[in-house]
């Protein structure tokens, strides 16, 4: 039986952390370069500081894109604020900082943009990041215009964001299917009345792209860099493509841009 799909109200060009791999990822110059490029909805990383602020990173230790060491979520935003966020990509960004899932989520309301949140917690904090995300939502996010889209790798996450902002539409990120199929991912899905599978690009085939939709839910993928892979994706007819290449793909046109 085939259910009804899911409203989906984004564009299917997704910047990856902003803008890819051309400012450093997660920083508010990469979402200003993504916007440049044309692009429309943004994914970002969000995880919790010691003291209960939503910020934006993507791993949980420190070194590879700040000045830092260790694992952020032990420290305090203040903390957090101090460090160079830049620096590891190019001099360009030399004294860029951490930027907090409200300042994003507010950029994007000021300029009419779409926020896909990927609740990113430190181990441990699945369902309280979920639950912030959520909370930060209700608060800023007005309930009449396209709500963001959060989505995890850890069904404690979207649990914890359902629970608190039911509004906010989810989506069940997937790298390898549990049971080699898909099918004990997609129960999972539903079960949390998620809107969309995100999966790592090279797990659609035609198939699966069919029992997705028939149940409901969108098809979507990370993280695209390739051309070949995007049309193929777009022929599949999927709904989502994140990508790196903001300077490759072109977010205005539904078939192949370049």
């Amino acid at each position: 039986m085939t259910t009804a799909l899911k409203p989906w109200p984004y564009p299917r060009w997704v910047a990856h952390r902003g803008a890819g791999k051309l400012a450093p990822e997660n920083t508010m110059s990469a979402f200003r370069l993504g916007a440049h490029h044309g692009y429309r909805f943004f994914e970002c990383d969000a995880k919790l500081s010691k003291d209960g602020v939503l910020f934006l990173m993507h791993d949980a230790t420190l070194e590879r894109t700040t000045t830092g060491h260790g694992i952020g979520g032990e420290l305090t935003m203040g903390q957090l604020a101090q460090l160079d966020a830049g620096s590891w990509h190019s001099r360009a960004y030399t004294g860029e900082n951490l930027p907090t899932l409200e300042a994003l989520a507010r950029w994007c309301l000021a300029n009419n943009l779409h926020l896909n949140v990927e609740i990113k917690p430190t181990p441990g904090q699945e369902e309280e990041t979920g639950r912030a995300c959520g909370e930060l939502m209700n608060r800023i996010w007005p309930k009449d215009i396209v709500q963001p889209l959060f989505t995890s790798f850890k069904p404690a996450s979207l649990k914890g964001a359902r629970d608190v902002a039911p509004q906010v539409l989810r989506g069940l990120l997937v790298d390898k299917f549990a049971d080699g199929t898909g099918d004990a991912d997609l129960l999972i899905a539903l079960e949390l009345d998620c809107s969309a599978m995100v999966l790592n690009h090279g797990l659609w085939n035609r198939e699966l792209v069919t029992k997705v939709h028939d149940a409901g839910l969108r098809c979507s993928s990370y993280t695209v860099n390739d051309e070949w892979a995007a049309q193929r994706l777009i022929d599949l007819g999927t709904d989502g493509i994140i990508t790196d290449r903001v300077d490759m793909f072109s977010p205005s046109q539904t078939g192949m841009a370049i």
